[in-house]
């Protein structure tokens, strides 16, 4: 089924119809519209290890919280994978959630959400850990797939001594971490691990890129990036796509834990992120979705103060919140 988006008014039905659209942009990020990308992700002059070297230099530390120990740990001793934790002061036992920073799956480090990761277990009184987990091209799918699912894997194992529910658990992660979050539910319902619910923040979902949105002119994220990013990813064996790898791809969605999904309109990845939405609604799993009018990809990142990106972190902790409870 074709899906139909309207955007300012505008009915867009077919690809030849969006090939060059520029989605319009909420006042607050107007301005990314006239950011140059020439030496971005999968441009002639990009360089892979600068950016990295730059993004860990300009990822902020979380500050210091009373009612939040912050550790580090090895999830798994072979690969010496590590993540950081941030354990309530509180008695538990606590719910936890396990997250996954964004970069599409080539950049990025578990600093990233390490604030987000801090106030959330301030707030809501939960165990949260950011994984550090492989990256492409030199480490190909299913690495990271495999380092999010060895992080579980310990967390449930270590349940009982960091005073964790192992019954509330909740995956989530952001663009290349969303699509592994949800790689990783697809794997949890496969081995019988039951799940309190999954967060997709902007999740990348589809290695196809054939939705209509997927040829959008977009800022933050544009597509000589994503198409860099999947081969990325994908390494040696793009025509052996598993859904572990691309969630999209999935031919059964029933029996996933209750999910949410945020997204922007102006975002490459609204159509996929909708369509993988609905699916879920028709497999019948309880799913919660958020579209903000006007917002890119990362716009909680690149607008932090926006009233857009707080009213989606707020969305985001309240439905947390209620799972968390359940």
């Amino acid at each position: 089924m074709e899906l139909l988006l309207r955007s300012a008014g505008r009915e867009l039905m077919a690809e030849e119809d969006v090939e060059a659209f520029l989605p319009p942009l909420d006042p607050d990020f107007a301005a990314l519209a006239d950011v140059d990308t020439g030496d971005g992700v999968g441009t002639e002059d990009f360089d892979l290890a600068e950016m990295r070297a730059g993004m860990d230099a300009a990822s902020p530390l979380p500050t210091t919280i009373a009612e939040v120990d912050v550790g580090r740990v090895v999830v798994h001793a072979d690969t010496g994978v590590e993540a950081e934790t941030f354990t309530p002061t509180t008695p538990g036992p606590h719910p936890a959630l396990l997250w996954l920073h964004g970069g599409g799956y080539v950049i990025g480090a578990r600093v990233m959400g390490g604030a987000r990761m801090q106030s959330w277990s301030a707030k809501l009184g939960c165990f949260a850990m950011s994984v550090d987990y492989r990256l492409a091209p030199e480490h190909p799918f299913p690495a990271a797939h495999d380092d999010a699912r060895h992080a579980l894997e310990w967390l449930i194992d270590s349940a009982e001594d960091l005073g964790v529910d192992a019954e509330r658990i909740v995956v989530a992660g952001a663009s290349a971490g969303g699509g592994i979050a949800a790689g990783l539910a697809l794997a949890a319902r496969d081995r019988g691990l039951s799940l309190a619910g999954q967060l997709l923040v902007y999740p990348m979902l589809d290695d196809r890129q054939q939705t209509p949105s997927s040829t959008w002119t977009t800022p933050v994220w544009p597509q000589i990036a994503n198409e860099y990013a999947w081969r990325a990813y994908l390494g040696d064996h793009p025509d052996e796509v598993t859904a572990y790898a691309a969630p999209a791809r999935a031919s059964d969605l029933a029996g996933l834990p209750p999910t949410m999904v945020i997204v922007g309109s102006a975002d490459r990845f609204v159509d996929e992120d909708l369509a993988y939405a609905s699916r879920l609604m028709h497999a019948g799993v309880l799913t919660d979705v958020r579209v903000y009018g006007g917002a890119p990809h990362g716009f909680d990142i690149v607008g932090a103060d926006s009233s857009i990106s707080t009213a989606a972190v707020t969305d985001a902790e309240n439905w947390l919140r209620h799972r968390f409870a359940r």
